[in-house]
């Protein structure tokens, strides 16, 4: 079982976000489990289940895992291909986010399109590199970091910009033969805390409690920064 896989087609992502093929997808990511053990455990009929799961089998989202017999009947033992679901904005591709159409570095709605970007990407890149039985060059740093004020914060980022515009030109070599471009991405959001996340994971209408909105960027912040080596090209 993978840790994480991309959907990329429309009909998968359909599937996986059904409720009652959603909760399978969560009780097969424990481990392998019959239609039957998993009707006793989501409380529906077994020919329901079995149902749900010939469709999430058919989307590549469960695999047989084996089969076993139990009394005059031989039950199949399914698992779900991953233990969590990214949906790509390619699921989505007429109306997926372009990056390219208001470039905006303090836009925290330009920040989703460049982060819808990296799924859809990243996405492709993982499917094509099975397909091949190659792996995928890449490399992620995860921090945070608690600033004491917002001039603070506008500092860092001065300085975060300065730094990784200054390696990219010493490393970017259009030039070079064989060569292949990587894209860098670094964002900087504020962090979200786990009650809020559980909050927006409520079904709508069972809201208990005020989802804080994020503070809105301050003016003062939007100072001049050099131009990165990228946008100069």
């Amino acid at each position: 079982m993978l840790d994480v896989t991309v959907i990329e087609d429309a009909a998968a992502a359909a599937a996986s976000l059904d409720p009652i093929r959603a909760r399978l997808l969560a009780e097969l990511g424990q481990g392998p489990a019959s239609a039957a053990m998993l009707a006793a455990r989501v409380d529906l009929p077994r020919q329901k289940v079995n149902y749900h799961l010939k469709a999430l089998e058919r989307h590549g989202l469960v695999e047989l895992a084996g089969e076993r017999r139990k009394g005059n009947v031989t039950e199949r033992m399914m698992r779900a291909t991953a233990a969590s679901y990214v949906i790509s904005p390619s699921a989505l591709a007429a109306v997926q986010p372009d990056p390219a159409r208001a470039r905006d570095e303090l836009s925290a709605r330009w920040l989703l399109a460049v982060a819808a970007r990296l799924v859809r990407d990243v996405g492709a890149l993982i499917t094509g590199a099975s397909r091949a039985r190659q792996r995928v060059a890449t490399y992620a740093l995860d921090a945070e970091v608690r600033f004491a004020s917002a001039a603070e914060r506008a500092a860092f980022v001065e300085e975060l910009t300065r730094g990784v515009s200054a390696l990219v030109a010493k490393y970017h070599d259009p030039d070079a033969e064989g060569g292949r471009p990587h894209r860098v991405v670094v964002a900087l959001h504020p962090t979200v805390k786990p009650e809020t996340l559980a909050e927006l994971a409520r079904p709508a209408g069972e809201s208990v409690a005020e989802i804080p909105a994020a503070a809105p960027a301050e003016s003062s912040e939007r100072r001049e920064r050099p131009e990165s080596p990228e946008e100069s090209r």
